[in-house]
């Protein structure tokens, strides 16, 4: 076990540049602290380094965070690849600007809820459990909102970029190699990154989406780097004028939708003021219907049968002559 004391970083500084300095009266000065692969296991008492304001302990064995509190004045702390499972007792760290946090054990980005100006987060290529993705305490993220700029999650089983929508100043995103499927997820928070110019998405399954490229741009008027090759401007004009032509011929096929479908509503509207009912056509029945016979109706029945009788007597003569007429046999006959 190697512990982070006043006597190690004695050893580890420059004796010519203290000249004749007392070892307190320049831990006092010291701006910049390098210990890094030290094999240090826990920061002990630094408090005499309260003008730090650069502190190097990567690729060491910390597992907590702590003793730091003396380090108002500390801008940027370099703690990846330890062994460190939460963040914590960053509470005095007002002035903190970068904060390196990858490659450890770190399973919620939480505790800091104080740094308001911090503008690095490095929590890339955590040791998760297997299965489960690293995950964001809202309350951190929202003290966040506004001063974060630079934002590294890489490698870290992330599947959805919504909870870092509220992160209204980002500029630069580095995801790679996580689980980010949707285009619509990456939209959605494009549409609020507008200061985001720089974004690496590589190693995500919804890089090989079709048009993955030409829609993140689409989205997008800020980014000028995307997966590290640059977006040119002429590039993005062509997209823009291919996009804005796609959407005239939409909006010329619902137009004409709109107005084919009036064209057919205004002949149902005036079929249904002019109602047409259907015609029936009935045979006219050849019987002659009889008045039925009784005693008192007796003089006009027989009238009436002796006018059919006339009647059809009349016909069968009339019927005759013609048939005369009409038979050559029977012309000759005839007087001239």
């Amino acid at each position: 076990m190697v512990r982070l004391t006043l006597e190690l970083i004695a050893r580890s500084l420059n004796q010519k540049n203290r000249r004749d300095e007392s070892l307190a009266q320049h831990l006092r000065k010291l701006t910049h602290l390098k210990l890094s692969n030290k094999n240090i296991d826990i920061i002990d008492d630094l408090s005499l380094c309260k003008n730090l304001n650069v502190l190097y302990l990567y690729d060491n064995n910390i597992r907590q965070i702590h003793n730091l509190d003396f380090a108002t004045n500390l801008r940027h702390l370099y703690l990846q690849n330890n062994c460190i499972i939460r963040i914590e007792n960053l509470e005095t760290l007002i002035r903190l600007e970068k904060l390196y946090l990858g490659g450890n054990c770190i399973t919620v980005v939480e505790g800091l809820e104080t740094l308001e100006e911090l503008r690095e987060l490095h929590v890339e290529s955590q040791q998760l459990p297997l299965g489960e993705k690293l995950l964001f305490d809202p309350r951190s993220l929202h003290s966040l909102s506004k001063s974060l700029s630079v934002l590294n999650i890489s490698n870290n089983n992330i599947d959805e970029l919504s909870d870092l929508s509220i992160l209204e100043n980002i500029s630069h995103l580095i995801a790679v190699d996580n689980q980010l499927h949707h285009i619509k997820d990456l939209e959605f928070v494009l549409s609020i990154w507008t200061k985001l110019y720089k974004m690496e998405l590589n190693g995500n399954p919804v890089c090989h989406k079709p048009k993955y490229r030409d829609k993140v741009i689409l989205q997008s008027k800020s980014l000028e780097l995307l997966d590290g090759k640059e977006i040119k401007e002429m590039e993005r004009q062509f997209l823009t004028n291919w996009k804005a032509s796609r959407d005239a011929r939409k909006k010329n096929k619902v137009e004409s939708f709109i107005n084919e479908h009036a064209s057919y509503s205004h002949f149902d509207d005036t079929d249904a003021e002019h109602t047409h009912f259907p015609i029936y056509h009935f045979p006219v029945s050849r019987e002659i219907h009889r008045t039925p016979y009784n005693k008192e109706s007796q003089p006009f029945y027989e009238e009436n049968r002796n006018s059919e009788k006339i009647s059809h007597s009349a016909l069968k003569a009339s019927q005759n002559e013609q048939k005369d007429l009409f038979e050559p046999h029977l012309l000759r006959q005839m007087p001239l």
